[in-house]
């Protein structure tokens, strides 16, 4: 078997899928909550209209495997897998997070049981904090089981901390 038949090309676009979401996670948590904030933080608000500031990122993802196509077009069909495991990740990542996670579908469903329950509550977890800092599960397909994240979220203190301060907030507003 040759490095450009048919299974090897498909084992590369699965290895790469999957390797995507190691990136994503890296990526979400370093560079979204990281100095890429300004663009993420619109993810982490109440969202009006049909787009946010946050889908500039799969934007940018979207024309790195499109060049990727082009460049596995003049003949190297290696990377045309690679291209096609971003693009399967992409595609995965629409449906799962964007619709399923967070109901940017024109339809809603909330799942009630198994894998889809654990991965819309471990977001909600992730969203639980005002800020970019103290978050807990950042990868997109893949979710840490709930107590582990609710354990994780607690040992932060974040969400205590931003309820202290919010009620500070509220006292000084009903007294001053």
């Amino acid at each position: 078997m040759q490095l450009d038949d048919w299974p090897v090309l498909a084992a590369i676009a699965f290895v790469v899928f999957l390797g995507m979401e190691i990136f994503a996670w890296a990526a979400h948590k370093y560079i979204m909550h990281g100095w890429g904030w300004g663009w993420h933080e619109s993810h982490h608000e109440p969202r009006e209209g049909l787009f946010e500031k946050n889908d500039l990122y799969a934007v940018v993802f979207a024309v790195v495997a499109i060049a990727l196509f082009v460049v596995g077009g003049f003949g190297y069909p290696v990377v045309t897998a690679i291209a096609t495991g971003i693009t399967l990740y992409g595609l995965f990542y629409f449906i799962v997070h964007d619709g399923l996670v967070h109901q940017r579908w024109p339809f809603r469903h909330i799942p009630h049981k198994g894998y889809a329950k654990r991965l819309v509550q471990a977001h909600r977890l992730h969203h639980a904090v005002q800020g970019k800092d103290g978050c807990v599960s950042f990868g997109f397909l893949y979710a840490p089981p709930v107590d582990q994240l609710k354990t994780q979220l607690r040992g932060k203190g974040t969400v205590a901390a931003e309820r202290g301060r919010g009620k500070d907030r509220d006292a000084g507003t009903a007294h001053g």
